[in-house]
């Protein structure tokens, strides 16, 4: 049983007052708040002034500057942690041992490790305060749509299926201090732009099985790829093919299923709609089944508001939220395995990477400097 009254808003705090937080997270927080489901009670942020500019713009009535003051003197039911990637497993460990529930900003964290300590400081009870985390295109309506077709066996067998985040980031996006780092992002496209269409895959497609894969550092004066690929195969034998790319003028997110009944493709590129969506169905399908299947229903966009609606449902009624526990760790293995496999040239079975292997501490295996610099520098005559 749930120990939150149904008619007292939770009391939830923003922890991190960046663009992501100011951009997406308190707006959404800002639209529950005035439904009654939740109170924003504080903000805080290591940059005093930009916590205090937070708390002005969404009319919060405390901006503090640490983690531990506003979990003493905010009391929240849930904190939201928009912080960077290192600071996820300290600071989820923190709220959660405070009493709070977590929602927490992608990646995850910056290695297996990290997720399984995470993992490990919630009280397994049902209801008791966990952590889970962003990957909101699991809650838009198509999503929903489409996974409840898939799993009643609607399209037949998935067969071959390509996923793809290519998108465009230049030398100014570099210039924040913490990208592009292993020990402060854990990792490049493949861990901080692609995490989110690859999530919607697994979550589409069921278990994977294992992973091949290539990472290239071909543009950016970083320490981690700026793009990689990777063939999949899946529990039930589908084959797959993921891309992620921080170097793509034309940027795309992009999702496309082929069953043995339709092929099911989502394009877009931040977030989706029911439009956005289009399942063409196999010759000899019949025409009223193909149009029952292209009937979405009312439209909910994939959203940090449409996951936040679901989250705080969640919480009230006691049920861990999907992306908590196993349900986010899928996606962290699954990245961890696609850089063993990129860096140790080599097939990654799931399950393989555990307590002992050096890619489970860290995603680039312990050696940061493994990746190749620039690939045309091998290509040039000797």
């Amino acid at each position: 049983m749930s120990p939150y009254d149904p008619n007292t808003p939770l009391r939830t705090a923003v922890v991190g007052t960046g663009s992501i937080a100011r951009g997406a997270h308190l707006p959404a927080l800002a639209t529950l708040a005035a439904e009654g489901a939740v109170r924003i009670v504080a903000v805080a942020d290591v940059a005093e002034e930009a916590a205090r500019a937070a708390a002005e713009e969404f009319a919060v009535a405390d901006a503090l500057t640490d983690l531990d003051t506003l979990l003493a003197r905010a009391r929240p039911d849930l904190v939201v942690l928009c912080t960077p990637p290192s600071l996820h497993r300290e600071q989820a460990i923190a709220a959660v041992r405070a009493g709070a529930h977590v929602w927490c900003e992608k990646p995850p964290c910056p290695s297996l490790a990290d997720y399984d300590a995470v993992t490990a400081a919630a009280d397994p009870a049902p209801g008791s305060p966990a952590t889970s985390f962003v990957f909101q295109h699991r809650f838009g309506s198509g999503a929903r749509h489409v996974r409840r077709l898939l799993r009643a066996g609607a399209f037949g067998r998935p067969l071959v299926a390509h996923c793809q985040t290519t998108w465009y980031r230049d030398a100014a996006y570099y210039a924040v201090p913490w990208r592009g780092r292993w020990e402060t992002e854990g990792g490049g496209p493949a861990m901080g732009h692609g995490i989110h269409q690859t999530d919607l895959l697994l979550d589409l497609m069921g278990p994977w099985r294992e992973v091949r894969a290539m990472a290239a550092r071909l543009v950016h004066d970083v320490q981690t790829e700026d793009v990689s690929t990777a063939q999949v195969r899946f529990a039930g034998g589908a084959v797959a093919t993921v891309v992620n790319s921080v170097l793509s003028p034309d940027e795309v997110s992009r999702i496309r299923i082929d069953c043995e009944r339709a092929t099911i493709e989502l394009t877009h590129l931040y977030g989706y709609r029911n439009a956005d969506w289009r399942i063409t169905p196999a010759p000899g399908v019949p025409a009223a089944t193909a149009a029952a299947w292209n009937d979405f229903g009312p439209d909910e966009p994939s959203s940090h508001l449409a996951q936040l609606r679901a989250l705080v449902a969640d919480i009230r009624t006691g049920v861990l939220h999907p992306t908590s526990g196993e349900g986010g760790r899928r996606v962290v293995e699954f990245t961890a395995a696609l850089y063993k496999s990129a860096f140790t040239d080599a097939t990654v079975r799931a399950g393989e990477i555990g307590p002992g292997d050096p890619f489970y501490a860290a995603m680039h295996g312990g050696a940061p400097d493994r990746l190749p610099v620039d690939a045309r520098e091998e290509d040039q005559p000797a």
